[in-house]
């Protein structure tokens, strides 16, 4: 177990923090301290106040989740003093580890929850931001509304001063800050979700509506919820991994995580209380975070799952095994060539050529060992969010739809949860009803066209992609999947 003690004897091949943590006091809150917060928002503040001696942006991690499991990730993190140790992995195999210090303490809501309203109303806490996954703020993907029926919402707004749900407990924070008269905050989503910082204040607003109007006031004068693009690959942590990080850093760390040496984070400007200046360890603050969302979406995130749909049913498990397939590199690079970089709107100063080969050369870090059943899960969500503006573009200009209508039948093929060398996986597909599995398993390939994952460039009014799908699910059915491939 490391210790602050630890970095008074550091191996030679581990850097510890540029600063002594025993002087660093909270800024932030944070809810959801998991793998990719560690390796994200943690890492651009522990570089921050490494690089200009700031001190006062100390992250206190907050765990919702009651259970045993919970309580001792808590028990870990104090037991350490907040610190673990992250490696970095380069594309070329290369290595590095060092230790993160900036969380000051780990609080399990259900052991402490008077101390993580004190921590959110405190003065000294500017910024309480979150990583709760993009499935946690309780939207309606059907009408865009907030759930206010969901159990936990239900029982937060009838009993708000001893809350249970995350939004209960931001908002009684804010509520304790506006009676102590204190200042607003700035609200941080730092999830991968779209316009991250939009869908925030809708939840936090329309919770705070629901509770006291005049509070929700007070919040939409007085909080910011600035939008921000997050972007680092942090695999999920097996006890083998974590063995061999540790016998590589040659420490003994609870908590050990690896992450690519990649990592962006471009974020609004819009901090109501004060930040930490990131944008001196890498960090882009702009105006706008929109083009560079769209960016993302459209070159990495869309190749992405295209890759892992054909890599499924290769029958690799890995992303950068399927890439490491010539067929299937040319594919998606195909895609990228003809499909999106002739059409694409980039943000000032940013090249897609090179975003798209930098995208290429993240695909291929071995070290992630990015799982394509992962990648690939939520295909139905994912379809819509990534490949619409590029599909509905080329639909528009009468340009060949193919390669989506290739990847889009095999997604579907994909589904049956088997590769073509018999491996089985269990696809992951929770927006799907019971009808549509029933359409994706009809030996009518059309039926499959009626799914929610086309929505978005029905309008366009052009059936030729509809016609291709059927075309290539019937080859890939009969003939297999490499025969559908070389049609391309």
């Amino acid at each position: 177990m490391i210790s602050r003690e630890t970095l008074r004897h550091l191996p030679q091949n581990v850097a510890g923090p540029a600063y002594d943590p025993s002087d660093v006091t909270p800024g932030i809150v944070h809810f959801g301290v998991g793998n990719f917060f560690r390796a994200h928002l943690a890492v651009y503040v522990d570089e921050v106040m490494g690089k200009t001696g700031a001190r006062d942006w100390g992250i206190i991690g907050v765990g919702l989740t009651p259970g045993a499991s919970s309580a001792s990730k808590a028990q870990s993190f104090n037991a350490q003093s907040g610190l673990y140790t992250l490696t970095e992995a380069a594309p070329d195999g290369t290595e590095t580890c060092r230790i993160i210090g900036a969380m000051c303490a780990y609080l399990h809501a259900p052991e402490k929850p008077d101390d993580v309203l004190a921590a959110l109303a405190a003065p000294s806490t500017r910024i309480i931001s979150m990583t709760i996954t993009e499935g946690g703020y309780n939207i309606d993907e059907m009408t865009g509304l907030f759930r206010l029926d969901a159990p936990a919402i239900r029982q937060d707004l009838a009993d708000p001063h001893h809350p249970k749900s995350f939004f209960g407990y931001v908002v009684e924070g804010l509520a304790r800050r506006r009676d102590a008269g204190g200042t607003g905050v700035t609200v941080l989503s730092c999830d991968n979700l779209r316009h991250n910082g939009d869908v925030t204040r809708k939840a936090i607003l329309s919770f705070a509506e629901a509770r006291d109007a005049g509070l929700a006031r007070w919040i939409a004068e007085h909080v910011t919820f600035p939008n921000a693009m997050v972007d680092r690959i942090t695999p999920s942590m097996d006890n083998a991994t974590k063995q061999r990080l540790s016998e590589a850093s040659g420490l003994e760390d609870d908590m050990p995580l690896i992450a690519e040496s990649f990592t962006q984070w471009v974020v609004e400007d819009r901090f109501a209380a004060g930040r930490p200046r990131f944008e001196e360890v890498g960090a882009q603050l702009v105006d706008d975070v929109i083009p560079h969302e769209n960016l993302k979406l459209r070159i990495l995130n869309a190749s992405h799952i295209l890759l892992a749909f054909m890599g499924l049913l290769s029958g690799y498990e890995t992303i950068d095994e399927a890439l490491a397939d010539d067929a299937l590199r040319n594919v998606v690079t195909r895609f990228l060539n003809e499909y999106v970089l002739t059409d694409i709107e980039a943000p000032a100063n940013v090249d897609p050529e090179a975003y798209k080969e930098t995208a290429l050369e993240r695909f291929s870090n071995s070290a992630m060992g990015d799982q394509n059943v992962r990648v690939g899960g939520d295909g139905a969500s994912k379809i819509q969010v990534f490949w619409t503006e590029t599909m509905r573009r080329r639909l528009r200009k009468k340009l060949p739809v193919d390669i989506l209508a290739f990847g889009a039948a095999s997604w579907l093929e994909a589904l049956k949860g088997k590769g073509e060398n018999g491996k089985s996986y269990q696809p992951f597909e929770p927006s799907l009803t019971e009808d549509d599995w029933a359409r994706i398993r009809s030996g009518d390939f059309a039926v499959a066209s009626e799914l929610s994952a086309f929505d978005g460039w029905r309008d366009v009014g052009d059936q030729i992609f509809f016609d291709k799908l059927v075309f290539y699910r019937e080859v890939l059915r009969k003939k297999g999947f490499r025969a559908a491939l070389s049609l391309l």
